[in-house]
């Protein structure tokens, strides 16, 4: 069973409508983002030549400094699937989507849509003054916008929308992520199933980016599967990196 025949069973109403929009004659398809060779596709935004690099077919990430990598081109309508693991107990990492292709000087991070990715341990990690744990959800895919980005989130935790219900697995298991992005909308499937969304995005076009933040963190089996566009105003798209 194909990536696309695994993702429709899972009730996405957004993906399935969308693909029906397409000529028949004209299938979309999933392309490769990384081709377990080298960094093809990819631009290093802010951080070291060595954070990132790839070790066995996997893209390595080392985690500092803290930053992103870019796709080289922009994505507007899209099923983004991905399959990491954390290799630090507590480490942080992410993808974000609509992404802005550069970071200016006093940020680390870029304004986007981020799903989040952190290790089961950063609650542990993360006390309060008052010995509290952060919820659990949180290291479960949160979504939410980045340094700008609103968002309305389908499960309110502040601006924030947690899962609900607690799917990844914790250091050195690997853990998938299938994103559907459209007009706004992002629905986020864990490990085979739907828990997570946001709506009414104020980015709805820019550049993927994988995120160090501090742990290392491997990726692999990188896919995107491209929909038909919408209409878009002007301010919905993340500005082009020329290069």
């Amino acid at each position: 069973m194909n990536l696309f025949q695994r993702l429709l069973p899972c009730g996405c109403l957004i993906l399935s409508l969308a693909l029906f929009t397409a000529n028949a004659d004209e299938a979309p398809q999933f392309q490769s983002l990384f081709n377990g060779k080298d960094l093809t596709g990819w631009v290093n935004v802010n951080t070291a030549e060595d954070t990132w690099g790839v070790s066995d077919g996997l893209l390595v990430c080392k985690g500092l400094p803290i930053g992103v990598m870019r796709s080289e081109k922009q994505y507007e309508n899209f099923v983004l699937h991905i399959e990491w693991r954390h290799m630090e107990a507590g480490g942080n990492s992410g993808v974000f989507v609509w992404s802005e292709g550069t970071v200016p000087e006093g940020r680390q991070l870029p304004m986007g849509l981020e799903v989040q990715m952190l290790e089961l341990d950063w609650v542990n990690q993360h006390k309060d003054k008052d010995g509290n744990l952060p919820p659990i959800a949180y290291v479960h895919g949160e979504l939410f916008g980045a340094n700008g980005v609103k968002t309305v989130p389908d499960n309110p935790r502040g601006e924030r929308s947690k899962s609900i219900e607690n799917r990844c697995l914790g250091k050195g298991e690997w853990n998938t992520y299938d994103v559907v992005c459209v007009d706004g909308v992002v629905k986020l499937a864990v490990n085979g199933k739907f828990v997570n969304g946001v709506s009414k995005s104020s980015r709805k076009k820019g550049y993927l980016c994988l995120e160090s933040e501090g742990a290392e963190i491997h990726f692999r089996n990188i896919q995107l599967l491209e929909l038909p566009a919408g209409i878009l105003n002007p301010e919905e798209i993340a500005p082009t990196v020329v290069e």
